[in-house]
């Protein structure tokens, strides 16, 4: 059951990424990139994999994304 809640916050938070790769819009991963590691930490309490490593891949997305926008753009 903790898999599909942290698959589901993963999946709501990548649909929420969507607006934040055009330019000006890139701060708003700042408030994403935690609520995917959230995901990612319930995926952690579960006995599967599945979730938890969807998380990760969002966080590191949104992450590479404030990188390369140098945490403003």
């Amino acid at each position: 059951m903790l898999n599909i809640l942290s698959a589901l916050i993963g999946f709501v938070t990548l649909l929420m990424m969507i607006p934040a790769v055009f330019p000006l819009l890139g701060a708003l991963n700042w408030l994403l990139v935690p609520i995917a590691l959230f995901g990612a930490l319930i995926g952690m309490m579960s006995s599967r994999n599945g979730g938890r490593n969807f998380c990760l891949l969002v966080a590191a997305f949104g992450a590479l994304r404030l990188f390369l926008g140098g945490g403003i753009l």
